[in-house]
């Protein structure tokens, strides 16, 4: 199941049009604190997904029943790009675990690459929740290979991925990969995938955008 956000309208959309901005785009801090904000919601949004239990809290008057998700998940990112919307979504699942992962492209023509996955550090991953973030979807590579590295740790119960902007062409090959229960939480989709895999009209590289260009 795939969840666009930007269907509505909503300060949401502000947030995703501001990291899209090449004027914003000029102080870090405000970019990284969008890409907060837009995993902060979608997190609120996915988090009405779980299955929930009733828990009794004692105020200085009386009981009060809140009904209130009963599932720890993990929330893995992709590093560099992803650490803003993880630091979003902890702000919503404050006692999740965290697993980090590593993907890098491996060029050899400017048209053609491979997605290598470098490293992983994660908790156990077994029978959980999993909850990936990644600000770009563009051609769902990169989300295929981190998938099937966390599956030599474990199998989940089901899967959430969190993304700024993604393309059908990314969700088209997430939804033919990954287990049938998983869903997709996108903040906007974007039609046009160049022969470089850049989305348009995008962003550019957020991870540049976030911490500063890379050598």
């Amino acid at each position: 199941m795939i969840h666009d956000n930007s269907l509505q309208s909503s300060v949401f959309n502000r947030f995703v049009s501001e990291i899209r901005d090449v004027e914003i785009q000029k102080d870090p801090m405000r970019f990284r604190m969008n890409m907060e904000r837009i995993a902060e919601v979608l997190g609120y949004e996915l988090s009405k997904k779980l299955t929930a239990s009733r828990i009794v809290t004692q105020t200085p008057l009386g009981i009060s029943e809140t009904l209130v998700p009963n599932e720890t998940p993990v929330l893995a990112t992709i590093l560099r790009a992803g650490l803003s919307m993880h630091n979003g979504l902890l702000r919503m699942f404050d006692r999740a675990d965290s697993a980090f992962i590593s993907a890098y492209r491996k060029h050899t023509t400017a048209e053609d690459f491979d997605i290598h996955v470098e490293y992983l550090a994660a908790p156990n991953l077994d029978g959980r929740i999993w909850i990936i973030s990644d600000p770009m979807l563009a051609t769902g590579s990169s989300m295929i290979a981190v998938y099937k590295a966390m599956r030599k740790m474990g199998n989940p119960t089901q899967i959430h991925i969190v993304s700024a902007i993604a393309t059908p062409d990314a969700l088209e090959l997430i939804k033919a990969h990954l287990p049938a229960n998983t869903e997709i939480w996108v903040g906007a989709i974007d039609k046009e995938l160049t022969a470089q895999s850049y989305i348009v009209p995008g962003l550019g590289d957020a991870g540049d955008l976030a911490y500063g260009v890379k050598l």
